[in-house]
């Protein structure tokens, strides 16, 4: 009984190991999936240009972005190995662990069949009864041979149950190797892709190097851009405090003096010069429930566009010299995209910054922005749904892509978009 005891105990641990180990390889496989989608869309958008003698600015980014993603799916191939290798480590040790107690479990049975044998005769068995001292001793060799047969006859059970749990866990064992030799395969594959890639880039660059003076001034103007976006978002956010502050205490100056201090359709909160900016913002019973509603999608707002791919996060850059800094995500999609709204809320404000649009949308205390737009299918004031249209992605006639910037802001300060979006 020990040996089955012990065996049920590490087998349920086993089976729980098996299913954590399990989660986080699903986990893997997902991730390495969307690598290869990305991948996919992006190898399709080099070949469209790769004709092209003249290295462009949009192979450059292109390349940058197939190597880091390249490089995330070769570290998620590492991650998924080592899973692997727990899996046949542990699966081993369970195998040999099933193998010895199958070992132990025939040799208790077989003893108890040559127990069984030399007590064979019908006459034995009355004998050993019937020399009892007393009739309760009697009754208990009688139980005892009972439930020997019948302990035996679970023993029996015990080991055709664990010689199938054997064959099951070798099963398991040799389909986890094949798993991790085409996985292997798989990694040496990109490692030689992304040596070549590299190489490309190095190419491309030093081909870009004879434009320098060039994309140089294309990165001095996309900085400017961005500056010039960056510090539009921030007037037009204190623009709106501003305005919904002097509406508040209009409001509050109306009410009392109309109802002399009676609180008679006085929905709204009491604003003062000292009231913060969020309760200026949601001092409202609309401006309060959205915000709340907002706060409470945190980390399953939709994104902007449908699809689309993430190619830049909120920070500072410095691209061939010039350093750059963003509020917003950048993501790359197709030419003309519908960019759309991630939450209902208020426009605040549509704007053109060099060339292209900018949307501002509030959401009680936050704020949304959309910049590189093409067309716009709103305008201030408007109020919007979440998912609703708001305008097209405007494509950069210098790299050729199509990308609209995302940020998201909690009255002026800047918050992590990668925090709220829904995970890609």
């Amino acid at each position: 009984m020990k040996y089955l005891v012990l065996f049920l105990f590490s087998f349920s641990l086993l089976m729980a190991g098996n299913a954590r180990a399990q989660t986080g390889s699903d986990e893997l496989k997902k991730r390495v999936a969307r690598y290869n989608e990305e991948l996919d869309q992006l190898n399709r958008e080099y070949e469209e240009t790769a004709n092209n003698k003249k290295s462009t600015l949009k192979q450059l980014n292109n390349l940058k972005q197939q190597i880091e993603i390249r490089e995330s799916k070769i570290n998620s191939i590492n991650s998924e190995l080592r899973v692997l290798d727990n899996q046949i480590t542990e699966s081993n040790t369970t195998v040999h662990n099933l193998q010895n107690q199958l070992d132990q479990l025939k040799k208790q049975y077989a003893a108890m069949i040559l127990f069984a044998y030399h007590n064979r005769n019908s006459y034995n068995k009355l004998m050993f009864i019937f020399a009892a001292k007393d009739f309760n001793q009697g009754y208990k060799r009688m139980k005892y041979l009972q439930e020997f047969a019948g302990y035996r006859q679970r023993q029996a059970e015990y080991i055709e149950g664990t010689e199938k749990e054997l064959h099951v866990k070798i099963n398991e064992l040799d389909n986890t190797k094949k798993e991790k030799s085409n996985i292997l395969v798989d990694q040496i594959k990109e490692k030689v892709t992304l040596g070549k890639q590299k190489k490309d880039e190095a190419k491309v660059i030093a081909d870009l190097s004879k434009q320098q003076g060039q994309l140089k001034e294309q990165q001095r103007d996309l900085q400017r851009k961005i500056a010039r976006t960056n510090q539009e978002i921030r007037d037009a956010i204190r623009r709106e405090i501003a305005a919904e502050r002097k509406r508040a205490e209009d409001a509050a100056k109306a009410n009392n003096a109309a109802n002399a201090g009676s609180s008679k359709n006085n929905s709204a909160k009491t604003i003062t010069g000292k009231s913060t900016d969020r309760e200026v913002l949601t001092n409202t019973p609309e401006g309060a429930r959205i915000s709340d509603n907002f706060l409470e999608n945190k980390g399953h707002l939709t994104w902007p566009v449908s699809n689309g791919i993430p190619i830049r996060w909120p920070g500072v850059y410095t691209i061939e010299g010039i350093r750059t800094e963003t509020d917003a995500v950048e993501i790359k999609t197709n030419a003309d995209a519908p960019v759309r709204s991630v939450f209902e809320g208020k426009v605040a404000m549509v704007r053109n910054v060099y060339g292209t649009l900018l949307v501002v949308i509030v959401h009680g205390e936050y704020f949304t922005s959309y910049s590189n737009l093409k067309s716009a299918t709103v305008s201030a004031g408007q109020k919007v749904t979440a998912k609703q249209m708001i305008g097209t992605v405007a494509t950069d006639p210098a790299s050729g892509e199509s990308s609209v910037q995302f940020a998201i802001y909690k009255g002026s300060n800047t918050v992590n978009p990668k925090q709220w979006l829904q995970p890609e």
